[in-house]
């Protein structure tokens, strides 16, 4: 589908360019925010597809694709890390308890209510990994559930209402229980209409699968494109707490609605064509091990460049890439062909 490796460079970017000291600037968190659409999209696509050729979905199937996919270069990365940390090249504070939480995808939870860090430097973003892997576990079996019973527009309903539900949990935290930020950041019931908002455009006027337009005119989705970044631009400006707590998580995925839909549908348009640029796609299809890896060689950056800021980032954004190609070569690629050749 065209545009999406792109939105994943982007995304990737974002959250590095905010990890580098730009944060006041470009808003990471929303880095991870187009991620979380992104996946919720596209495992609904590739479910609905599968459903609708198949007339089932073939679980084990499934599971092990997202296994294959996404342990291989999270334990790699995690590991290599922590052999750094026991030979005593990086310091560290690693426990037991943080290293178990990490391989056993909890690591969002450990962060929130361990007495200590614990988990393996440079790897805490992996409290992301683990928002998708419990919606990975969830999802397919409330998928087939609610489209066996009712149609794509009554499923989409479902998943808009869940999102409002997770909506008004959010809110009880804040305002009720007066939860910290990072309760309602990094926890995987207050961040499931993330993935939510984008599984309901797998199901529901779906650019890759489904006719239907939102206009016929040009200038109208142009406008559409532009109310839909106007709004994006509101939830990064508008700084009040409470809203950036609740809300903003829900503005953001009804925003992101149509900046997706438009892209896939519409990418020869001069806004959309950068993202459909041949290095722009090949950092999309390397994305995830960019991410994985880029807090550890942004540290490298200012290990060898110090306190030159400039030098530092475009070092380690150099070192994120050059590693990130190596590991799609030579982790991602043989492990996706092993899967083909024992599961398909």
């Amino acid at each position: 589908m065209p545009s999406l490796d792109g939105l994943r460079a982007f995304a990737a970017l974002a959250v590095f360019a905010s990890h580098a000291g730009l944060g006041h600037v470009v808003p990471g968190g929303f880095g991870v925010t187009v991620f979380f659409f992104l996946s919720g999209y596209l495992i609904t696509t590739l479910l609905r597809r599968e459903l609708e050729q198949r007339g089932d979905i073939n679980f084990r199937h499934f599971y092990l694709r997202r296994i294959y996919r996404i342990l291989p270069p999270m334990y790699l990365v995690l590991f290599a890390i922590l052999i750094l940390c026991l030979t005593g090249v990086i310091a560290h504070s690693v426990t037991a308890g943080g290293l178990l939480a990490q391989i056993l995808q909890v690591t969002n939870y450990y962060l929130l209510y361990a007495d200590s860090p614990g988990v393996v430097p440079f790897t805490g973003i992996f409290w992301s990994l683990a928002v998708e892997e419990h919606f990975y576990l969830l999802f397919p079996l409330l998928f087939v559930f609610c489209m066996r019973r009712w149609s794509r527009h009554s499923v989409a309903g479902i998943f808009l209402a869940l999102c409002v539900l997770v909506l008004a949990w959010r809110c009880a935290l804040v305002f009720l229980l007066e939860a910290e930020p990072a309760r309602t950041y990094l926890a995987s019931d207050t961040r499931m209409d993330s993935l939510l908002f984008g599984c309901i455009m797998g199901v529901w006027r779906n650019p890759a699968l489904d006719a239907q337009v939102f206009f016929k005119s040009a200038w109208a989705n142009a406008l559409l494109l532009a109310g839909a970044v106007g709004v994006l631009v509101f939830a990064f400006l508008y700084r009040d707490a409470a809203f950036r707590e609740t809300a903003r998580y829900t503005v953001q995925g009804l925003a992101l609605f149509p900046v997706f839909w438009l892209a896939v549908r519409y990418p020869g348009w001069p806004v959309f064509r950068v993202l459909n640029w041949r290095p722009v796609r090949l950092l999309g299809v390397i994305s995830y091990v960019f991410y994985l890896s880029h807090l550890f060689w942004m540290y490298c950056g200012h290990m060898i460049f110090g306190e030159r800021p400039l030098a530092a980032g475009l070092c380690g954004l150099t070192l994120t890439i050059m590693f990130s190609y190596v590991v799609h070569l030579v982790v991602e690629l043989p492990f996706a062909r092993l899967r083909r050749k024992l599961h398909e």
